[in-house]
Parts: C-alpha cells; sequence; structure tokens
C-alpha cells in the first residue's frame, strides 16, 4: 500500500494528471522518486501519439511543433521550468555562492531567467520542428523518462548545496540506496529501448544526456557547492532540450 501511495504522490507532485487525493504521511513518500521518471514516459508517450496523430491526419508544422512545445508543460505544469527560471537568475548574477543561493530561493523572475527561456524555448521548437522520423521520435520521447530518472539519481548521490530543502529531506531518508538502485535499473532500461530502437541514434542522443549529467554535476559544484531542488529540475528542462537538438541534428545528418 505504501507502494501505491508513493506513485500516487509522486504523480500530484510533479504531473498535472489527476489521481486519487489523501492526506500524505511521511512514510508514505519513501518510494516516491521511484515513480518519477514514469511522468517522463507519461509525456514521451503522448508526445509520440501526437506525431503519430499528424502524420494520419496530414496537420501542419507549426501546429505539431507548437504542440511539441505545450505536451510537456501541460503534463507537468511546468514544475521543472520554474527550477530552470530560477537556477538561471542564479547562475547570471556572477554573485557570490551564498548570494546564489539566496536568489535561488527568491519567487520573483528576474531578466535572465526571461531571457534565458525564451532562448531555451526558440531552440527547444526549431529542434523539434525537423524531427519527422517516427522511431526518433519515440527515442526522444523515451529520452524524457531518462532525463527524471538521472535527475533522481542525482538528488540521491551528487554533493547537496545547503543543509535543508527537498534535497536534504531526500538524502537522509532510510530508503535513499534502494530508491537509488530502482533508478538506476529504470535508467538501464531506458537506456536499452532507445538503443534497441535504432543503435546510432539512440546510442548518440544517450550519449548527449549522460553527458549533460556530467555537465549538471560540475557546473553546480562550481556555483553553488552543490544541487538543490531548482537545480532538480533545471537539469530535466537542459537535459531534455539537449536530447531534442541531438535528434534534429541527426534527423539532418543522417536520416
Amino acid at each position: 500500500m505504501t507502494v501505491i501511495k508513493s506513485f500516487f504522490i509522486a504523480f500530484s507532485i510533479y504531473s498535472k494528471i489527476p489521481v486519487p487525493q489523501f492526506a500524505w504521511r511521511e512514510e508514505d513518500m519513501k518510494y516516491m522518486m521511484c515513480f518519477f521518471p514514469w511522468i517522463g514516459g507519461v509525456i514521451g508517450l503522448v508526445l509520440y501519439g501526437w506525431g503519430v496523430l499528424c502524420r494520419q491526419l496530414e496537420i501542419g508544422s507549426l501546429c505539431t511543433t507548437l504542440m511539441y512545445g505545450a505536451i510537456p508543460l501541460a503534463v507537468s505544469g511546468g514544475f521543472h521550468v520554474d527550477g530552470f527560471l530560477d537556477t538561471m537568475d542564479a547562475f547570471h548574477s556572477y554573485q557570490s555562492r551564498e548570494r546564489k543561493l539566496e536568489i535561488l530561493k527568491d519567487s520573483h523572475v528576474g531578466a535572465f531567467a526571461v531571457i534565458m527561456f525564451a532562448f531555451y524555448g526558440l531552440v527547444y521548437l526549431a529542434a523539434f520542428s525537423e524531427i519527422k522520423d517516427l522511431r526518433l521520435l519515440g527515442i526522444v520521447g523515451a529520452g524524457f523518462f531518462l532525463a527524471r530518472g538521472l535527475s533522481g539519481i542525482a538528488v540521491f548521490t551528487f554533493p547537496k548545496a545547503k543543509k535543508e530543502g527537498m534535497v536534504n529531506t531526500f538524502q537522509e531518508s532510510g530508503k535513499r540506496k534502494t530508491v537509488t538502485v530502482i533508478l538506476f535499473l529504470q535508467c538501464i532500461a531506458c537506456v536499452v529501448f532507445m538503443i534497441g530502437r535504432d543503435r546510432v541514434s539512440g546510442g548518440w542522443i544517450v550519449l548527449v544526456a549522460l553527458l549533460s549529467f556530467a555537465y549538471y554535476y560540475w557546473k553546480t559544484r562550481k556555483e553553488l557547492g552543490g544541487i538543490t531542488g531548482d537545480t532538480a529540475g533545471y537539469f530535466v528542462v537542459i537535459c531534455e532540450g539537449c536530447m531534442v537538438v541531438t535528434a534534429a541534428v541527426i534527423q539532418i545528418l543522417l536520416l
């Protein structure tokens, strides 16, 4: 029963998908992060279904592309975008580490957050507009699962920037090792699926996801001394964007 409740809690927090509501207890949240990647799986399935529908109904490229951008926001409620915006404000403030951590706590959106999200959105949509192959779209869809799986692993294994907050709560969880192993196995299964769909395309997209994971570790250690709940969302957004751009390059050069 605890596992089922953890599933519902994960979807309640990280998505807008309707699930049964109940009073949350600490013990019900032990395995919540195990289901975090599944939300990415739902996004990937909807993206792929939309791609198939657009091909069948010959829907225009502009509508198709804009919906590729809207679907992840609609399913997740923009949860990770909030972390991306806060992190962009902190990184581009060029202040001390302590000041950057204060900026992460600030609920106001700064100019750099808007500028960087606009830049990201344009590149993201431009890249998605080039993805025509449904097999490649399926690999990208699976990448949304992988991005959240890697983000979850980082929450439990990367250095933390502060002694309080979401990351600290998860790292001190009694089920930390168990959840980390489950997330790792899910990521392995996802990688096998992506490469199984196409060795070259899947291999390159997985490699880029792992490189973005390494960059995330280096960047947060350099700028903040570790990760926070906001940077976890930042990574999901960055990783997804990198995989979409890689897929577009593959579509243009190889397919």
